[in-house]
């Protein structure tokens, strides 16, 4: 406990943008989220008071930071098993608990569990030699993917293998460097949703509604709120396949449940037990955001509404320009608000370069092609200091 505030300590290993976003959700509730970050200027170090620095993989900083804490859970999945077992041997309540995480950090073991609980997942192998991709290829053809099992994100770690020759050449290359590997079979998707759902230790569930997530280049761009044209059928699905392996595999906080829509139904893709950008949405576009809800469900409180609070949410991410812009931030702020006051803007603090997530913009609407449209023009202003219509900011 605070001694000052009398309310529970939450630590929060890694300092990034989620550690930032959930900082915010815990001042209302009379908190101030430790932090461990790497840096000291790292987007929740700029902003939190209660900043330890030290690297998830060091046990003995993960053992000082811990001290104190009534929680620890993560902004992110790489904290190594083995220190989190370490942390739970020592009487930590460590939330989600390493035996769940290991689903979100470990896409093999994450995909023969899914298989096991049968649910819908894309023909899948381990691969520990160049033979078995090409005899995976000839079975569920080409192109295939692979993908590292551990550590990949954002586009990172994924290869699409378009004939037996690529895939002779990149395998070969990744053995060598001792990645480990598996081969999926290449989705025919109709578009990519998420089902975004929380658990808390008591076993109680909340499913914020099924959102769709635009992607470009294997990076998320647009979440929205509701799902356009999903059938009550397939929402209904979505959230109920989320609960369960929430439930299956004992998550404690937030699970990110990516999908895959297919003419023959949902298929799972990845699995992240934190807050998630598919529901930084959830902000001002849900009675409870995703973050608040992380930290009453690692706390054991009642789990809040997820209500939406409009029609139409779209969130949009603010991605560094190819080029920087001439215009600075605080002028494109100031020009952003004068177009659409409405607009809610979140920036991580985070220095500008090419293709990285440095803020969004949320805007609710009562439709969603209006207002999807505003929050695409408002990020790419953010990020390029011009307007995509040709509207003039004079």
């Amino acid at each position: 406990m605070d001694h000052r505030t009398r309310t529970p300590v939450v630590g929060m290993i890694g300092g990034g943008q989620l550690a930032r976003m959930t900082h915010q959700a815990a001042i209302p509730l009379g908190q101030s989220l430790k932090v461990l970050a790497v840096n000291p200027e790292d987007p929740a170090a700029l902003v939190a008071p209660d900043v330890q620095l030290g690297a998830h993989t060091d046990l003995d900083a993960l053992r000082t930071f811990a001290q104190g804490c009534d929680a620890v859970t993560f902004d992110h999945e790489h904290v190594p098993g083995e220190h989190l077992r370490e942390l739970v041997a020592a009487g930590v309540a460590v939330h989600p608990g390493p035996d769940a995480l290991l689903h979100a950090q470990d896409k093999l073991v994450m995909r023969r569990k899914l298989t096991e609980l049968g649910l819908p997942v894309p023909p899948f192998a381990e691969i520990t030699e160049v033979a078995q991709v090409l005899e995976f290829g000839a079975e569920h053809g080409w192109p295939c993917v692979l993908k590292t099992a551990r550590g990949g994100y954002d586009g990172r770690g994924v290869w699409t293998l378009n004939t037996p020759q690529s895939a002779e050449r990149v395998v070969g290359e990744l053995l060598e460097s001792g990645a480990p590997l598996l081969v999926e079979q290449r989705v025919p998707l109709r578009r990519e949703l998420a089902a975004l759902v929380a658990r808390s230790p008591f076993g109680q569930g909340a499913a914020w509604p099924l959102v769709e997530t635009v992607q470009s280049d294997g990076i998320c761009v647009q979440v929205l709120a509701p799902a356009p044209d999903a059938s009550e059928a397939l929402r209904n699905e979505a959230q109920d396949m989320a609960l369960h392996i929430a439930d299956a595999l004992g998550v404690v906080g937030v699970l990110a449940v990516e999908l895959f829509e297919t003419d023959d139904g949902l298929v799972i893709n990845e699995l992240a037990m934190r807050p998630h950008n598919s529901g930084h949405f959830s902000i001002e576009g849900a009675r409870t955001s995703q973050f608040e809800q992380h930290l009453r469900a690692v706390l054991d409180y009642p789990l809040g509404s997820t209500e939406l609070t409009a029609p139409a949410v779209v969130m949009a991410n603010v991605l560094g320009a190819p080029t920087e812009p001439k215009m600075g931030v605080d002028e494109r702020m100031h020009h952003l608000f004068a177009r659409f006051p409405h607009a809610k803007v979140h920036l991580y603090g985070k220095a500008e370069r090419p293709g990285r997530k440095v803020g969004h913009v949320t805007v609710l609407g009562d439709e969603m092609a209006s207002t999807r449209r505003e929050a695409d023009l408002a990020a790419h202003f953010l990020s390029h200091g011009e307007w995509a219509d040709g509207h003039l900011v004079h």
